[in-house]
């Protein structure tokens, strides 16, 4: 009897709760193969390679009554949930990486998401958080036993002479006794231990960037799995609540700024200016509360909509300055933008000034973000009109040629909510009687004396009342049948929900005779096909 509940999220990595036989183990873990799952030590014809053919994996897939089950990238099917999932060979996918993103894709795909997925000879100290960050819950030290066999040293690094062992680098009890297969385990349990601390943070994916520097090949996998936008998007959070550091390459390419990005093109709206000013990035968040930005907005005055170039994220209108991650990330700042990361930005920016017409465009910026700039206006074929005029856009002549540009322009109001609630749900109702009360954290947005939304401090996202969620139709609605909540919705409760719903989503759960608000613990797709763990944390239940 198996079961396996994931508890908690970051992207494809998920901590959660493996029971066999009464036994329950915290994931990600290294588990005892045989003692685990006694039916190995005899078992033939479970270890069919990943790039077996379709008639070599029907010749010898033979019929399996205990776990694990065997699961191939041409049969995955044959997982159920609450199984455990035996990948074979899953070692050697590290040496393919175009193929390995591939496989994690099938898989992910096909596999129940509450189905634990055991990866046997597989990890090593090197490479076992990107293992982690893929999706993978159960290991083994069987490849670690196989390195202290060969008297090699395992470090998170990388391979070394098992020389190594005395040389004063590790302190630990296999080192201090000279025993190098101790060692090796030890190194495999801590990095376990440590991504999967900093996977309950959310912060896995910065050690993955930090990890593969060591190696080529975990570069590569990582570059091909960001290419796979739709897989890395479904499974990223709406926010995290830490902050976003985006000190590699690697970064331009994350999902949640491809995300912010595709919802300012696609969804963002705003009908109150015809005319629009391209400002710099600061180093404080949010950007208004720096120093410049109160410069560039003094000289703005209200008379054109204000939209910030940065990097990574690309184009941050004003309304959403407050969205993650656009003020919870860190980069590195040295006044230099590459080429590869000007092409980036510069994409971003042609496709937003050609889905959002402005009648001017005003750039006030120098260096790599003026370049940007210029290379994105050439490519929608509008005319840039340029401001900064000494190379310091907050300089007294700068800011004031800022000011004379929009002179005659008609000062008006910029509206938070609406374009807080297009990039969220991809609706915008009309705000104009709306009002927000109260100071940053706990501000509310009224209609008279009815309230509609609050705003989350942490994520700058908008929670929706009953009465708000009226304005908002058809859209992140989760949908149960038979019962009335008691508490949170459970994922066997779901009989449907809207494909846009991701972790961490403000959704309205609606039943009949009764509807509740809440915040998605994961998305629809995975509501729909798991049979365990929260889908939906309640916040308010309301009978009809």
């Amino acid at each position: 009897m198996t079961q396996f509940e994931v508890r908690r999220r970051d992207g494809l990595a998920r901590q959660g709760i493996f029971t066999i036989n009464d036994q329950q183990i915290p994931t990600p873990a290294i588990i005892d193969p045989i003692e685990c799952f006694p039916d190995l030590a005899s078992r033939p014809l479970s270890n069919i390679p990943l790039q077996a053919d379709a008639e070599f994996v029907r010749r010898y897939a033979g019929e399996v009554f205990d776990q694990p089950i065997p699961a191939h990238p041409i049969s995955p099917e044959t997982i159920s949930s609450g199984d455990a999932a035996i990948i074979s060979g899953w070692h050697t996918a590290l040496a393919d990486p175009r193929a390995y993103a591939d496989w994690v894709e099938t898989f992910l795909s096909a596999l129940p998401p509450d189905a634990a997925r055991y990866a046997p000879a597989s990890a090593l100290p090197s490479h076992v958080a990107m293992l982690i960050a893929t999706g993978l819950d159960l290991f083994d030290t069987i490849a670690v036993d196989l390195k202290s066999a060969e008297g090699l040293f395992c470090t998170t690094e990388g391979i070394y002479p098992g020389s190594w062992l005395d040389e004063g680098i590790c302190s630990c009890s296999g080192c201090r006794t000279g025993d190098l297969r101790e060692h090796n385990r030890q190194a495999l349990q801590n990095e376990i231990r440590f991504a999967t601390a900093l996977l309950q943070r959310g912060e896995l994916r910065e050690l993955i960037e930090a990890r593969c520097r060591s190696d080529a090949s975990l570069v590569a996998i990582l570059r091909h799995l960001d290419r796979k936008g739709d897989l890395m998007e479904r499974a990223a959070p709406i926010a995290r609540t830490t902050s976003f550091r985006a000190h590699t390459q690697e970064s331009m390419y994350r999902a949640e700024i491809g995300r912010f990005e595709d919802r300012v093109i696609r969804r963002f709206t705003q009908n109150t200016w015809d005319v629009c000013v391209l400002l710099p990035c600061s180093a404080k968040k949010p950007y208004s509360l720096s120093q410049s930005h109160r410069k560039f907005q003094d000289a703005i005055a209200g008379r054109a909509h204000e939209v910030i170039i940065t990097s990574p994220l690309g184009v941050v209108p004003r309304e959403l300055e407050l969205i993650y991650p656009a003020a919870h990330y860190d980069v590195p700042v040295t006044g230099h933008w590459d080429h590869e990361e000007q092409a980036i930005l510069a994409g971003y920016l042609t496709e937003y000034l050609r889905t959002h017409p402005y009648r001017r465009v005003i750039a006030h910026l120098e260096g790599g973000a003026l370049e940007v700039a210029r290379t994105a206006a050439a490519s929608a074929g509008i005319p840039l009109e340029e401001t900064c005029t000494d190379g310091r856009p907050t300089s007294w002549e700068s800011t004031g040629a800022l000011r004379d540009a929009l002179a005659g322009e008609r000062k008006r109001g910029l509206d938070i909510v609406g374009g807080t609630l297009a990039w969220q749900f991809g609706v915008r109702p009309d705000t104009r009687k709306m009002i927000i009360k109260g100071r940053f954290p706990e501000r509310k947005v009224f209609a008279g004396r009815q309230q509609l939304f609050s705003f989350d401090p942490g994520t700058g996202l908008l929670r929706p009342t009953m009465e708000g969620w009226a304005l908002l139709p058809d859209c992140y609605r989760v949908t149960i049948e038979g019962f009335v909540p008691q508490g949170d919705i459970l994922a066997p409760g779901v009989q449907s929900a809207d494909p846009a719903i991701r972790d961490g989503d403000e959704v309205l759960v609606i039943g009949e005779g009764v509807r509740a608000t809440g915040r998605a613990m994961m998305s629809a797709d995975e509501m729909i096909r798991s049979t365990r763990g929260i889908a939906v944390k309640v916040r308010k239940v309301k009978k009809s």
